[in-house]
């Protein structure tokens, strides 16, 4: 019989060892609200078109490479992958994205 081992991703931490975690409350940044809020509206209510999946929200977050997966934030992983999944999706492309970030940028 052959053994077959099946192989983690980088995201897959479930099941290892790890230390305590620490539980913690904390009030969230505007842009993470925001964030959330732009997810809510991307996957839709009930019987409305939705422009995105949690499912594809999920696949996008696996598809980080490791080392941008362990440095950012749960939130930077989301925005970072509703991003992905509208581009990839046609809703926005990445022209657009730029053009926007710049204009927001100069209001900075």
């Amino acid at each position: 019989m052959k053994e077959s081992f099946v192989v983690r991703g980088h995201h897959d931490l479930g099941g290892g060892p790890a230390g305590k975690l620490e539980r913690a409350d904390h009030d969230y940044g505007e842009w993470e609200r925001r964030v959330d809020a732009l997810m809510v509206l991307c996957v839709g209510i009930t019987g409305k078109k939705r422009l995105m999946s949690v499912d594809e929200l999920r696949k996008n977050i696996e598809a980080l490479p490791p080392e941008t997966y362990e440095r950012t934030t749960y939130y930077e992983k989301w925005i970072t992958s509703l991003t992905q999944t509208l581009i990839q999706r046609g809703v926005i492309t990445t022209a657009e994205l730029a053009a926007k970030m710049n204009q927001v940028a100069r209001r900075a």
